[in-house]
């Protein structure tokens, strides 16, 4: 039976159902209209952000040649009891490493921070008060610990820093998703430097690389009545762009292994998915660029198949083939901050730095959503990796459990 194939883990659906984030599907269309007058509490809202928080000497884990990673969230992380389940997969499977929440869906923290201008962020309701011995445990066992930031979904810092919202463009008011999450306008300086010191407090208890999700412009809900302030004159991908960049000269002098998500279909789209993300502008910031290839995210007809559910493996194939050949290339049609026109090319081609194929990892779906999904699908996923000239993948079940039966023993 399937159910006996599945880690059961004795917490209620409640809990779990608490800490549900799915991804967004297919972008809308959305226009930037409305203009607020944002300049008064600008400054002081700035030096309220501290970006220069000390970095205390842990140990930190290098990166595997190899990772092979499950997601915790920061409800699981704070209990203790569903947290030594997962743990115990880690010791009996070839999983190698973990991906904790560090920032949900909420905005908020689920550790202690000792930055002053964190400290009213640490959540209430899903938060682990011994983080940082529990990194520690992870590293006695060889774990590599993977801390998972949602960028600009935020309805915590919305709600202390409002000027920093994503607008409606008709009336001015702070903009919500279908499910009524407010995001934060990704062209906004303080939410980078928000962004900075969580990062900062995060790599000093210990965790060994920076997971960072939802960089990406918001895509589900009235897309018609949507403004960004702070985005005004630049592209969405210009803006994203220089998010990374900024993370990047503030995080990587400071030793942080980084990693990006980015949509499933960034991978084989040259456009934006008007949410910004393109594969080429997150490459040369990034260690690690993570697609996320969930078959159940792809639209029907997707190049040909009826329902991409029904065929996991060719998905994850066609589309991290794709991912890789554009990693390697050296040109690219992609026009992005340090590249250059290339003579006498119709359509317009640029240089491109040769990245690694193995800056790419494969998130895989290992949860129920437009099909069922068990030891044949969730095993299909990885081969279709492998077959893509890839060695890493991360499993993303966001109730936590996971199909035991598709993963090798240790």
């Amino acid at each position: 039976m399937k159910l006996e194939q599945k880690a059961l883990i004795g917490l209620s659906i409640l809990l779990v159902a608490t800490c549900l984030s799915v991804y967004g599907l297919i972008p809308f269309l959305g226009h930037d209209t409305y203009v607020p007058d944002i300049q008064a509490k600008e400054q002081n809202i700035l030096a309220s952000v501290s970006t220069s928080t000390p970095i205390p000497q842990v140990r930190h884990m290098p990166v595997p040649a190899q990772v092979k990673s499950l997601y915790m969230t920061s409800c699981v992380a704070g209990t203790k009891q569903f947290r030594a389940d997962l743990v115990a997969i880690l010791d009996t499977t070839e999983l190698n490493s973990i991906v904790i929440d560090i920032k949900d869906f909420t905005g908020f923290l689920s550790f202690r921070p000792e930055d002053p201008a964190l400290k009213g962020f640490l959540s209430s309701r899903c938060y682990a008060p011994d983080m940082k011995e529990f990194i520690a445990l992870l590293h006695e066992k060889g774990v590599y610990v993977i801390g998972r930031i949602t960028v600009f979904q935020d309805p915590a810092f919305v709600k202390q820093y409002p000027e920093f919202a994503v607008r409606r463009a008709s009336d001015g008011g702070i903009w919500a998703d279908r499910k009524g999450i407010n995001y934060l306008d990704p062209g906004a300086k303080g939410v980078w430097d928000h962004i900075v010191a969580i990062s900062k407090e995060s790599y000093a208890i210990g965790f060994d690389e920076l997971n960072f999700d939802y960089i990406r412009f918001p895509s589900d809900g009235n897309m018609s009545d949507i403004a960004f302030p702070h985005s005004l004159g630049r592209s969405k991908q210009e803006v994203l762009e220089g998010f990374f960049s900024y993370l990047n000269s503030q995080l990587k002098p400071i030793g942080v292994m980084m990693s990006a998500d980015l949509f499933g279909m960034t991978a084989t789209n040259y456009d934006d998915l008007n949410i910004g993300q393109v594969l080429e502008r997150a490459l040369p910031y990034f260690d690690f660029v993570a697609p996320m290839v969930y078959p159940s995210h792809y639209p029907p007809n997707f190049n040909g198949w009826p329902n991409p559910n029904l065929v996991p493996y060719e998905i994850i194939k066609y589309s991290m083939d794709r991912a890789v050949a554009r990693t390697i290339a050296t040109t690219t049609r992609i026009k992005t901050f340090g590249s250059t026109p290339i003579a006498s090319t119709s359509p317009q081609l640029y240089s491109k730095p040769a990245f690694s194929q193995y800056k790419l990892r494969t998130w895989i779906q290992d949860f129920d959503y437009g099909g069922n999904y068990d030891i044949p699908e969730v095993k299909a996923q990885i081969q279709a990796t492998y077959d893509a000239g890839l060695n890493s993948w991360m499993l993303w079940a966001p109730s936590n459990r996971y199909t035991l039966g598709a993963l090798n023993k240790e």
